[in-house]
């Protein structure tokens, strides 16, 4: 990876620190196009001067893809959206976005693409986020070869958007809903295994237009999880049930809020477990071992306790 030109497209997020900070530490030379330079520019102590470049730019403009795809060695695709907003519709940034990157980086003679999806990728899903991450996906491998597919599952770390949201409400809300009973399984996985996995597919032919579902060590039910995060917080909340069919009423209102708590597109994935699949890829084919909820969880939520991280106990 020394000295290799790596665009990271949407690496101002939540994942893509983590995966840029791994970047740089193996010496490559990154690029990131992202929307909010000032968030990106905050990336740049992560490597040595000049390391790390922030470009300003809309992964949905053609010449700003364009003029970050040219100059790499390999690309790696982190954008997704959990609603849509405006023109970043699912069609335009989870099905087209891929097949425009991989039309991109045929044409500039790049090495390999990675590409970030998510488990529940399927084009048959209710679900038009399942539906169109599977889309991106058949997209980008029809489109260029080598390509390695990530499928991570829910992605927790510092900052993350899951437990942290939870770990607010817990804070204001006298309770605290769970979906269906908050019976659906999910596989937590740390945000820096899954940029673990990102450097290790750039650097391995072997992972070479294969696809892997990345989970954590353990599966949760959706109710475990409120319960940990509850007690993280330090925070008693009683736990609500509410049936799928009920919360689909308000969902259809909220949706349209610029940042909607719940949507309907979003109760139509919680009707499905979000696991890997018994005979998937997964970590133990890339050579890493991933790291549990429960060894990161009560440090980075500490700020959420009566009192802060430093109060006394």
């Amino acid at each position: 990876m020394k000295q290799k030109i790596i665009t990271v497209i949407g690496g101002a997020g939540f994942i893509g620190r983590s995966v840029v900070e791994k970047l740089a530490r193996e010496g490559a030379r990154v690029i990131i196009l992202t929307r909010n330079t000032n968030k990106a520019n905050t990336l740049k102590p992560l490597g040595d001067v000049g390391q790390i470049t922030a470009v300003s730019g809309d992964a949905l403009d053609d010449a700003a893809l364009e003029s970050v795809i040219a100059p790499a060695d390999m690309v790696v695709n982190l954008v997704g959206i959990l609603a849509p907003s405006g023109k970043q519709s699912f069609e335009a940034t989870q099905a087209d976005l891929p097949k425009r990157i991989a039309a991109l980086a045929k044409m500039h003679n790049v090495e390999k693409i990675v590409h970030v999806s998510a488990i529940g990728a399927d084009l048959k899903s209710k679900s038009r986020y399942g539906a169109s991450k599977a889309e991106g996906e058949r997209s980008v491998l029809r489109g260029f070869s080598p390509t390695t597919i990530l499928r991570p599952s829910i992605v927790f770390g510092p900052g993350d958007g899951f437990f942290n949201r939870f770990g607010q409400m817990a804070m204001l809300a006298p309770a605290l809903p769970v979906i269906g009973g908050g019976r659906n399984l999910m596989q937590p996985v740390y945000v820096g295994d899954v940029a673990d996995a990102v450097v290790t597919a750039l650097s391995n032919p072997e992972t070479n237009d294969h696809v892997y579902e990345l989970g954590g060590p353990n599966v949760y039910s959706f109710k475990k999880l409120m319960e940990m995060t509850c007690a993280a917080v330090g925070r008693k909340r009683p736990l609500v049930s509410v049936p799928f069919a009920l919360m689909h009423i308000p969902a259809a209102f909220l949706q349209f809020l610029p940042n909607p708590p719940v949507t309907r597109d979003q109760l139509y994935l919680l009707e499905q477990d979000n696991v890997v699949g018994k005979t998937a890829k997964g970590f133990a084919d890339l050579g890493i071992k991933p790291q549990s909820v429960e060894a990161h969880i009560t440090d980075y939520l500490a700020h959420l306790r009566p009192g802060g991280r430093f109060a006394q106990k």
